[in-house]
């Protein structure tokens, strides 16, 4: 179904399926910048769709074949199948058809320096504190990351430099598809196993990726993960590696401490030589680790120390990410995204370093593939708050061919001796948290699909 963009001007009229997506609105958005004629389609109207009409980019909810016939090109998300009406017709009339991650990966092309942060967990906020560092060093550079920031008051931004800042997704092997000038993997973790199938082959996937890299480009990684310190062995570019545990680490944070807020400040050493003191205004050690990776990008290119720390201690958290919603009756409630074991893990203890008194976690798992995969794990990383209560498995895009069901998940947890109760009606929940909380207890609802609904009911 994909072709190869040579001359993007050749495609006045480009139409997008799926375009409520958070990448999928912000090539919209950059699209329509270029003065391109952008139309879109997509199943469910949300603030992302509302945003782009009130933009001017025309977007269907449901079905759009008139626009799928007359454009002169498709962009089409990872969801959408090739029975999808829209794809059928445009075929039919020979409408060029490109992926997402194709296209995302013409953009990288277009972009002498395309530096795109990969990894399974924390890529939105690695993203996000580089893309404040470049900003604040007046680099101008164009901007794509996977959550609202506020910042550039969006999730994408247009520049005139020859910087490109991409959050890059594993999913689909989506990245395989860049030109990357600046590599920058986080972590290599256990996920997206109803695409990947093997621990083995999400490896591999992150291998190839790497190999993309050329021998004037760089590669930026964490020294603590065994799996993304072998990288070093497959690349001819420059590398540049970071940690906490691995002293051995081109930079590593050293003396770390927490305020009463959980925030993080630390101490960096450069080739064991001290290089900067550093504060965050985000919590736990993940990020602790996140900041280092975007320490030692910004270092490469050049940004000076202070700017880097300054930006860092300006930088809020993405929208999402640990993100402080408001208060009832003396609780407080965050939003955090987090939907893997390891990422719930990395909250839980990022949480621990604020003060409060009872922790109240309210879980919505995401995809059938993903719970049955890590059922186990998922238990024990909830199990290290005070009070759970889960909602019914979002399905995504997904239908339930593993008979799994956020019940069996209730069951483990509480084979661990831990209070989980399982609620299905959003509006139950809020009862049942304001019936049972205390004053300065913290609630925090956590997944990635539409359990970001209760706090703001919550809070009203």
């Amino acid at each position: 179904m994909d072709f190869e963009i040579k001359d993007l001007t050749k495609y006045q009229h480009i139409h997008l399926i799926g375009i409520g997506g958070i990448s999928m609105s912000a090539i919209a958005e950059t699209l329509h910048n270029w003065k391109h004629t952008v139309t879109g389609s997509d199943l469910n109207q949300s603030a992302i769709t509302d945003t782009l009409n009130s933009h001017h980019i025309e977007v269907t909810i449901g079905h759009d074949l008139e626009n799928a016939k007359k454009a002169d090109l498709i962009i089409y998300s990872a969801a959408v199948k090739e029975d999808d009406p829209e794809i059928v017709i445009a075929k039919e009339n020979a409408v060029p058809l490109i992926t997402r991650g194709k296209f995302v990966g013409y953009l990288t092309k277009r972009y002498e320096e395309s530096i795109c942060i990969a990894g399974t967990h924390g890529k939105t906020t690695t993203t996000s504190m580089i893309s404040i560092c470049f900003l604040k060093a007046q680099k101008d550079p164009s901007i794509q990351v996977g959550a609202i920031l506020k910042n550039i008051n969006g999730n994408y931004r247009v520049g005139n430099s020859d910087y490109f800042i991409l959050e890059s997704c594993e999913y689909q092997a989506n990245f395989l598809n860049f030109f990357p000038k600046t590599e920058i993997i986080l972590n290599i973790d256990n996920d997206h196993l109803d695409f990947y199938k093997t621990f083995d082959h999400i490896i591999k996937a992150f291998q190839d990726f790497t190999k993309l890299l050329k021998k004037d480009g760089l590669l930026v990684t964490n020294g603590d993960d065994e799996n993304c310190l072998a990288l070093k062995n497959i690349t001819k570019s420059k590398f540049i590696c970071y940690g906490i545990e691995n002293e051995n680490a081109d930079f590593v944070a050293k003396n770390i401490s927490y305020d009463s807020n959980g925030f993080a400040c630390f101490d960096v050493y450069k080739r064991n030589e001290f290089f900067h003191h550093f504060d965050l205004s985000v919590t736990g050690k993940h990020n602790v680790l996140n900041a280092l990776a975007c320490i030692a990008v910004c270092d490469y290119y050049g940004i000076d120390t202070e700017i880097i720390a300054e930006s860092l201690k300006s930088f809020t958290g993405a929208e999402r990410r640990l993100e402080y919603k408001g208060s009832f009756n003396e609780i407080s409630v965050f939003d955090d995204y987090a939907h893997h074991p390891t990422e719930i893990l990395a909250t839980a203890k990022a949480i621990k370093n604020k003060t409060y008194h009872e922790s109240w976690v309210i879980y919505q798992p995401h995809t059938y593939s993903r719970t049955a995969s890590h059922l186990e794990h998922f238990a024990e990383s909830l199990a290290e708050f005070d009070h759970i209560i889960l909602l019914d498995i979002y399905a995504a895009r997904e239908k339930n061919t593993v008979g799994i069901s956020s019940q069996d998940l209730a069951d483990k947890i509480h084979a661990l001796g831990k209070n989980v109760v399982y609620i299905k009606d959003f509006d139950e929940v809020v009862n049942y948290i304001r019936a049972n909380t205390k004053p300065q207890d913290l609630v925090l609802t956590l997944g990635a699909g539409t359990v970001t609904e209760i706090g703001p009911k919550l809070i009203k």
